[in-house]
């Protein structure tokens, strides 16, 4: 009874012993590390360059996914001014950002100016007669499509160039309002205006449409496009590595392929 009882115990420590020698040499599996969302707040007119610039960030970055959200700057502001997440916003003028910064939206240290651009006035590539903005007022011009002044910045900038050569009031009955410059570049692209004012950025994208002329910089205000981190995000780190990836080089060099002025 003893010897059969002693055996029992000896197999059941062979046994252990087995299972935790096997446990030692089994490899430990592989732990990912978790997905970070970044989601980015940014102007419509971004979107080619953001789209480009995406794989690019994400193959030295794979643990961050990017979601962007885009649309008129205006708008945004009042999503994250109503309580939208964001962690890091885009927009195309200083106003919006202004806004917040005064709101304490901000991270500090985090806003600089991303990148710059200019303002084009666009017709279909088979379109002629329209030639300048002075053009505009001619009866044969019936829609004019920009930006709403007060939530798109393109339009903002539109109304004042328009205003300093001092044929807003004769074109305004003509104006076409779009929620976002991609609007405006449809309504163009569609025939549904004759003419449009958009980014240059944008208008060099599109086939069907041409530049008849670019705003004098001196007819509107500088068109910059700010970059901060929001205080909201719960991502503070990644969303602050994300925005100096857009400053750098690699970046800035698809940001030039669409047009955008670097800042210097």
């Amino acid at each position: 009874m003893k010897r059969t009882r002693l055996t029992g115990v000896r197999m059941i420590f062979v046994g252990l012993a087995i299972a935790l020698g096997l446990r030692l040499i089994m490899p430990t599996p592989a732990i990912n590390p978790a997905q970070t969302t970044l989601l980015i707040s940014a102007a419509s007119s971004l979107k080619d360059s953001l789209e480009d610039i995406k794989p690019l960030y994400q193959k030295s970055n794979p643990s961050v996914d990017l979601t962007y959200n885009l649309g008129a700057s205006g708008a945004l502001l009042q999503q994250i001014q109503n309580g939208a997440p964001a962690d890091v916003f885009i927009s195309a003028a200083t106003e919006p950002m202004d806004a917040l910064e005064d709101q304490g939206e901000l991270r500090a240290g985090t806003r600089s100016d991303l990148v710059k651009n200019r303002l084009a006035l666009i017709v279909l590539s088979d379109s002629q007669g329209i030639t300048n903005f002075s053009s505009l007022q001619s009866s044969a011009v019936k829609r004019i499509s920009i930006g709403e002044p007060r939530s798109v910045p393109a339009g903002k900038y539109a109304a004042e160039v328009f205003q300093k050569l001092k044929i807003y009031d004769s074109l305004k009955p003509k104006f076409v309002y779009a929620n976002n410059v991609r609007q405006v570049l449809a309504a163009v692209e569609s025939g549904n205006a004759e003419a449009g004012i958009v980014y240059l950025t944008d208008a060099q994208i599109s086939k069907p449409v041409k530049v008849v002329a670019l705003a004098s910089e001196t007819t509107h205000s500088p068109i910059v496009y700010p970059i901060a981190v929001l205080k909201r995000s719960k991502n503070l780190q990644a969303a602050i590595e994300f925005v100096q990836f857009l400053e750098s080089d690699r970046a800035q060099l698809v940001f030039k392929k669409y047009g955008f002025i670097l800042p210097k």
